[in-house]
C-alpha cells in the first residue's frame, strides 16, 4: 500500500474555482416590512455588493443611468459594484436616505426595518457584502451594473424561499454560530445569481469570463491564480494545458486580450499591492512569495506596472489608516 500522501487535485472547472475564490464577507443583512407608499435611498458602498430579494409584494429599483426595474415576488437582484440606488413602492414616491430610517437591531449583522404608509405590504431581504480575493474582484468587474434574476424554475424558487426563511429564523433565534450560517447562506444566494447570469447573458461569452470557460486557457488562468509564485513561462503554461507554445500563446492573447506573460505580471502585482496594503511583510518576503528571485527584480516589476515603487503604496496605506 502506498503510504505517500496524494496531491489534492485542483478544480476541474476554472470558473467554478473562481466562484469559490470569491470569498464574500457579510457586512449587514436586513429584513424589511414596507407598506406603500415607501422609498429608500441606498448610498453607494465602494468595494461592496448589495442584493435585494422580494419575498412578497413588489417594488421598483432605480440605479443612475439605468431604466427603473420592477422587482416581483421571488426576484433576486444584485447591485455588484456598490452603486447608490433607490428602491420604492412606485417610481413617483420620494425616497428617504437609508440611515434616516429607524431599524430594530437584532444582532451586529442583522436588523429589521418596518417603514412606510398604510398601503400594500412588501417584504424584502437585503444585504451588503464585501469580497476580498483578487480573482473574485476580477469576476465582479465583469458583471453588469444590475443583475436581476426573475426566472427560477419550481425547484430553485422553492429553495430560494426556504433559504430566506432559514436566514430569518437564524437571525431571530440568535443561536450559537447563527451569524456564520447567515453569512454563508447569503453567499450562496449571490453565487447562484452570478451562476444564473453567466449561463444566460450573451456578454458572459466574451473576454475574461469566456477565457475562464475555455478548456485550455481556463486551465492556464486557474494555474496562475492558484500558484502565482511558480516559474510560469509560456512554455510551462503550454505544457500544463497540453498545447504547443505558439498555439497556446495565440489563443491566450485572443481570449484574454493580453499575453500570458503580461497577465502573470499584472496578476502578481495586483496581489503584491493588496498585500502591501494589508500586511507588514517585508519586500523580500513578498518578492519570494510571488516568484521573484530578488527584492530588486520585484521592485522593478512593481514600478513598471504602477509607476511608483512598492514602498510608496505601503506609506500611502499607513497614512490613510492614521
Amino acid at each position: 500500500m502506498n503510504s505517500q500522501p496524494r496531491e489534492i487535485p485542483g478544480f476541474a472547472d476554472p470558473l467554478g474555482e473562481t466562484l469559490h475564490m470569491l470569498r464574500l464577507n457579510g457586512s449587514l443583512y436586513c429584513r424589511s416590512e414596507l407598506t406603500a407608499p415607501w422609498g429608500v435611498d441606498m448610498p453607494a458602498f465602494d468595494g461592496y455588493m448589495m442584493f435585494h430579494v422580494v419575498t412578497s409584494g413588489h417594488c421598483w429599483l432605480e440605479v443612475e443611468g439605468d431604466e427603473p426595474r420592477l422587482l416581483q415576488q421571488g426576484s433576486l437582484t444584485l447591485v455588484p459594484h456598490g452603486n447608490g440606488h433607490c428602491i420604492r413602492s412606485s417610481p413617483a414616491v420620494e425616497a428617504t436616505p437609508l440611515f434616516d430610517i429607524p431599524v430594530e437591531r437584532i444582532s451586529d449583522r442583522y436588523e429589521v426595518m418596518r417603514y412606510g404608509g398604510d398601503g400594500d405590504l412588501t417584504h424584502l431581504t437585503c444585504g451588503v457584502v464585501s469580497f476580498d480575493q483578487l480573482a473574485g474582484q476580477q469576476l465582479v468587474a465583469q458583471l453588469p451594473k444590475v443583475l436581476q434574476i426573475d426566472s427560477w424554475d419550481e425547484e430553485e424558487g422553492s429553495w430560494l424561499q426556504n433559504t430566506l426563511r432559514f436566514i430569518a429564523r437564524e437571525a431571530r433565534e440568535l443561536r450559537p454560530g447563527g451569524e456564520t450560517v447567515i453569512t454563508h447562506l447569503a453567499d450562496i444566494l449571490i453565487i447562484q445569481a452570478i451562476r444564473t447570469w453567466i449561463g444566460q447573458a450573451p456578454e458572459a461569452d466574451r473576454g475574461w469570463l469566456a477565457a475562464l470557460r475555455d478548456k485550455q486557457v481556463g486551465k492556464a488562468l486557474a494555474a496562475i491564480h492558484r500558484e502565482p509564485e511558480k516559474d510560469w513561462t509560456v512554455d510551462a503554461l503550454a505544457r500544463e494545458v497540453g498545447m504547443s507554445r505558439s498555439g497556446f500563446s495565440a489563443r491566450f492573447t485572443h481570449l484574454v486580450g493580453e499575453s500570458a506573460k503580461r497577465y502573470l505580471t499584472q496578476w502578481r502585482m495586483q496581489l503584491a499591492r493588496a498585500q502591501l496594503q494589508e500586511t507588514s511583510d517585508s519586500l523580500s518576503i513578498l518578492a519570494d512569495r510571488l516568484g521573484y528571485q530578488s527584492e530588486a527584480a520585484f521592485s522593478r516589476a512593481f514600478k513598471r506596472v504602477f509607476g511608483v515603487p512598492p514602498g510608496s503604496i505601503r506609506h500611502s496605506a499607513a497614512a490613510s489608516n492614521n
